[in-house]
């Protein structure tokens, strides 16, 4: 099974890559699949590729979304 995530973009490198952060950590990904890419934009990561970018209101409903199902299996409910 495969798993992408939205990642925020921090700093954009000369190599064409990016440092973005995932939940708090921060990563070094390619961005050699995506164009047009800025601080601040959100892209879905994975294997350590941006494959695309979000607009502002998906990306945080997707990343509400993991943050309840996380929720959910940690039994942190309210």
């Amino acid at each position: 099974m495969c798993l992408a995530i939205p990642a925020l973009v921090e700093q954009l490198n000369a190599d064409d890559s990016a440092i973005v952060n995932l939940g708090g950590i921060r990563k070094a990904i390619s961005l050699a699949l995506v164009e047009d890419i800025e601080a601040g934009d959100y892209v879905i990561v994975h294997a350590g590729y941006a494959l695309q970018k979000l607009d502002l209101a998906e990306a945080e409903q997707t990343l509400q979304l993991f943050e309840a199902m996380s929720a959910g299996i940690d039994g942190n409910e309210d």
